[in-house]
Parts: structure tokens; C-alpha cells; sequence
């Protein structure tokens, strides 16, 4: 037995078989909630697997899942790990044309799909050459296209529910295409064993890595129920599928909504007795706030033990708001990424003060980029990780040898995040490097304006960008959302708020009003279109003469 993710699982399964794995509540309230034991959840992952062999698909092609969260989606995953068929993420608010490239980029064989997705799966299908087999989840809309697959209740109902698989491999890969914010998106190669160690936490609910792979099921055996995993962004992004895995790994309960609704989610902690949330960033805990502070106040969360983001950050602002309401509960700012896995967590002291600080593991180090030798303290590098790693980029070998190098016998990745580290090792992150702006010689990081901006009565999102500038370069722009009722700040109550907070030349030079933060569906920033809305309000200011960068905007 290898650290192969499909192995480990059916170890576990062989042991606590009528434990409780997974439980989705599509509809909270009406009852449309399904709920599998460990060896229901390995009988519907086997059926599945089944069909796609039989349907001719081979072990190492790809294969998309282009789902909401669901029973389907973990299903589709352990299938395609049973059957060593490369799972690949796809984003569903992508459209056609981001479809195209992803299907083609990540040469699918096979996709498993929303019927919700039906029209644009249709439109995507001519361009992508290799898509040979398709498998849809539900019905489809009235009048949306032929598209010639396989009913997704028609192949479980064929399939075996036996095992019989051959053979498989911790070398055995599984694809995490990245959030495509600072451009294309990339597929992270991983192989199983290194996934296992780096993103799961060498599945060990003790924090002690496992010795070997039949370690695993000895320590499930041995242990108890009774923790509940509720991953609330989208599987499609890596950190909820990883965070389902890392309950698996620990034979617990994964709790999943279709999609994040506040109140739901807190309704659904509440009925099923959560004990662990992950969510991503301000974006989704102040909704929670919201709730718990108007129509759910006085829900119990007594169960409730840690809230983790990562994807965001959860500023010191939004985090006080949350503990005033809920102050039994551990929150934790874990730092990692598709191409690293977990790095660290930040420390107690982290915010707009001393900025995002980091204790991290022991294979992280901050780097300097051009050499990838460690930085002396104070200098400022580039985080960098080491050991299990990712092999590469996907159909990419350009942006392969950029983002990874072996040094002293091992593999190591390059993040883009910059980074300083002290004299005890704790590491303060900057932010991207991709993000930094340069203005007038001095470099801001987004992350660290956007942390004091929130800290504002009046605020209740932002972003930060670069705006090309004629006597800076660039100037530091803010795109901000208001609190409901809120009265919109100007620009000088904005920056007199920053100044005590931030260097001068951080402090933004430009305020535009939106009725809405854009993020993606797991809440991470799109910096692209922050970037995008505040040249806008430049251009529509320089149009009217009443000023360059420094008037409110409002923007819908």
C-alpha cells in the first residue's frame, strides 16, 4: 500500500463503515439533504468509477468536474482516484470562452457537469477536440441543446459497487487549476503522496505525521466521532476539496451546502452540531456577522470550535466583530496555496499594526528570488517551500521553471508572495508580487491598505489597486463597498482614517463608491476588476475636469 488517496480512503471505509462521511443539505429547511456512511459513500464512488472505465476512459486521462457542491462532486473525485483518472477542477461562473481554454489547457477526456451548465458545455464542446465522454448531473433546462452524454443516475445505476480496481500509486497525479486572479488559470500537478503530506496534513488528527499508509486507518480505528468538517466555498476551489479530504482522513463527517447562504450555513452548524468551518477571508464572515447580529442572533454555535480561512485573510477588524459574538471560537488565518499546500498560520498579533505574520512549518523558507537562497532578516524575499511539492505547471513549462526548482536534492516551489522573516522566524507577507504597487519609487501592498481600510466604521469591503499615474507611476486607488445605511466617506475622511494607520505614500489617492466588492464564488479578491473600475473612474473624471484620482466615484 502507497500514499495514494483512493487507498488511504478505502482504509478507512474498511474500518469505520457505518459512520457517518457525508451529509448535503441542498435546500436547508425542506429537507432535500442526503446523508452516506463511509461504506454507502465508497459503494457510489465505485459504481461511478465502473462506468468510466467501461466508457473507455484509461488511467491517467483528465477529467473535469464542473459541479456545484454536492454529493456528485465527492463522488466524481473518489471515483476518478479509484479508477486513476486525474480529477480537474473547473470554475462554474466560467463562461464560454474561459471554458475553451480550460477544457483544452487541461486536455479533458470526460466531464461530469451541472445540467444548470448545459448551453455553455454545448457551445464549448466544438473546440475541444479531446472531450469525448460527458456525464450530466440532473435535467436540463427546457430547449438547451443535445449534447449527447451520459444521465450521471443512469451511470451509478450500471456500475458495480464492488471494489476490483487494480493496483494505483502515490505517484498518481491530481490536477488544482488556480483561481486565475493574476491572469490564465494553471494546472498544479501534484502527485498523491505529496498532496497527502503537504495540503492534508499527513492525515494525523494528532498533528503527528503517519509512519506508513496503514497507519492511517489504525489511528481512525483507534480514535472517536464526533468532529464535523463544514468546507462552505466551493468545492471547485482546491482548499474545500482538500479540507473534505482531511475529514475523510480523519473518518469525521463532511458537512456541504450547494451554495453559501448565510443564514443556512449558520442553521446548518447549528443542526448538525459543526465543530470546524473553513471559509475564505471577510468576504464570507461578515455575512455570518450580519446574521448572527440581526435574524440568527442567539443561534447556538456552542459546538462550534474553529473558524479557518484561507484563499483571504479575515482582518483584525472583522475578526473582533465575530468573537464579541461567538467568543469561545478559535479563528485561525491559514496561509497557503494550489502551488504549496498549508505553510502556516498567522499569529495572534497579526494586523493593520505589525501587518499578516506567520508561523510557518519548517520546509518554508523566504527566499531571495534570483539566487533562492535564504533572505537574512529584515531583507525582503519571496516565500518559498520545500519537500512536497507540486511537479509543475500542466501543459506549461515556461511558467514551470519559473515557479519550480530542485536545490540540494529537493524539490522546491516559488510563491509570489513577498515576504520579510525575523530573528525568530516568524514571517510578515507583503502580499503578490504581482499586485505590489510602485508608486514614486515606493512599493504598497495591497493586502496591508485594504487591512486598514476595513477597520473603518463605514466600510464593509475593499480592494486595492494600482492606477497608472503621470507624476507617480502609479497612485494607490480604493475600491470600496459601505455598510447598509452607511454615509458615504470622502476622500479626506478616508485618508485622515488611513494616516494612522499606514506610511503616507500607502494611504490611497483615490475613493470609488461600488454597491458591490466582486470576488470569486470562494471570495478571493479579482484584483482585475478592481483595477479595471478604478481607471474607469479616472477616465470618466478627466472626461468631466473635475479632477484626476481624487474625487469620490460612485460606480453600480
Amino acid at each position: 500500500m502507497e500514499y495514494n488517496l483512493a487507498d488511504l480512503f478505502e482504509s478507512v471505509v474498511d474500518v469505520v463503515p457505518d459512520r457517518e462521511a457525508l451529509v448535503h443539505i441542498d435546500h436547508p429547511g425542506t429537507g432535500a439533504e442526503r446523508r452516506l456512511t463511509y461504506a454507502e459513500l465508497d459503494a457510489a464512488a465505485n459504481r461511478l468509477a465502473h462506468h468510466l472505465l467501461g466508457a473507455g476512459l484509461r488511467p491517467g486521462e483528465h477529467l473535469g468536474l464542473h459541479l456545484y457542491n454536492g454529493v456528485e462532486y465527492v463522488q466524481t473525485v473518489l471515483a476518478c482516484l479509484k479508477a486513476r483518472i486525474v480529477p480537474v477542477n473547473v470554475n462554474y461562473r466560467y463562461m464560454e470562452e474561459e471554458l475553451v481554454y480550460l477544457y483544452r489547457d487541461a486536455d479533458l477526456a470526460a466531464l461530469v457537469f451541472d445540467a444548470e451548465f448545459t448551453d455553455r458545455v454545448a457551445a464549448a464542446l466544438p473546440r475541444t477536440e479531446k472531450l469525448r465522454h460527458l456525464v450530466r448531473v440532473g435535467t436540463p433546462p427546457r430547449g438547451a441543446p443535445d449534447t449527447r452524454c451520459t444521465a450521471f443516475t443512469e451511470a451509478v445505476a450500471a456500475g458495480s459497487p464492488e471494489r476490483g480496481f487494480g493496483p494505483r500509486s502515490g505517484d498518481d497525479l491530481f490536477i488544482i487549476y488556480t483561481g486565475g486572479t493574476t491572469g490564465m488559470p494553471k494546472g498544479v500537478m501534484w502527485r498523491q503522496e505529496d498532496l497527502f503530506f503537504s495540503g492534508l496534513g499527513g492525515g494525523a488528527p494528532t498533528g503527528e505525521p503517519v509512519k506508513c499508509p496503514e497507519e492511517l486507518a489504525e489511528r481512525v480505528a483507534a480514535g472517536g466521532e464526533g468532529i464535523a468538517f463544514f468546507p462552505t466555498p466551493p468545492l471547485m476551489h482546491g482548499t474545500s476539496t482538500l479540507t473534505a479530504f482531511i475529514g475523510f482522513n480523519f473518518g469525521q463527517r463532511v458537512v456541504l451546502h450547494s451554495r453559501f447562504v448565510p443564514h443556512e450555513v449558520l442553521r446548518t452548524m447549528e443542526k448538525e452540531r459543526v465543530t470546524s468551518v473553513s471559509l475564505v477571508g471577510d468576504a464570507m464572515l461578515r455575512p455570518l456577522i450580519d446574521a448572527l447580529s440581526g435574524p440568527l442572533r442567539g443561534v447556538d454555535l456552542s459546538s462550534l470550535f474553529s473558524v479557518s480561512s484561507s484563499g483571504a485573510i479575515m482582518s483584525e477588524t472583522v475578526r473582533e466583530q465575530f468573537l464579541a459574538l461567538v467568543p469561545h471560537v478559535m479563528l485561525l488565518n491559514n496561509f497557503g496555496s494550489s502551488e504549496s499546500g498549508f505553510n502556516g498560520t498567522a499569529t495572534d498579533d497579526s494586523g493593520p499594526e505589525k501587518g499578516f505574520r506567520l508561523r510557518v512549518n519548517g520546509r518554508t523558507q523566504v527566499v531571495d528570488p534570483a539566487t533562492c537562497a535564504p533572505v537574512a532578516p529584515g531583507e525582503v524575499g519571496r516565500i518559498a517551500q520545500r519537500g512536497h511539492v507540486p511537479l509543475g505547471y500542466y501543459n506549461d513549462p515556461v511558467k514551470t521553471a519559473e515557479t519550480f526548482f530542485r536545490r540540494g536534492g529537493e524539490r522546491w516551489v516559488l510563491l509570489g508572495d513577498m515576504a520579510t522573516v525575523d530573528d525568530d522566524g516568524v514571517v510578515t507577507v507583503l502580499g503578490r508580487g504581482s499586485q505590489c504597487i510602485n508608486t514614486g519609487g515606493e512599493k504598497v501592498y495591497p493586502e496591508e491598505v485594504e487591512q486598514a481600510l476595513k477597520a473603518h466604521p463605514d466600510v464593509y469591503d475593499a480592494l486595492v489597486a494600482g492606477v497608472p499615474d503621470p507624476r507617480w507611476g502609479h497612485h494607490v486607488a480604493a475600491v470600496v463597498e459601505l455598510r447598509a445605511g452607511a454615509r458615504p466617506p470622502s476622500l479626506d475622511d478616508i485618508r485622515h482614517h488611513c494616516r494612522a494607520r499606514l506610511a503616507g505614500y500607502k494611504v490611497p489617492r483615490q475613493l470609488v463608491i461600488t454597491h458591490r466588492i466582486q470576488r470569486s464564488p470562494s471570495g478571493k479578491a479579482d484584483y482585475r476588476w478592481a483595477r479595471a473600475v478604478a481607471v474607469e473612474a479616472v477616465e470618466a473624471a478627466e472626461e468631466s475636469g473635475s479632477g484626476r484620482g481624487t474625487a469620490l466615484t460612485e460606480r453600480s
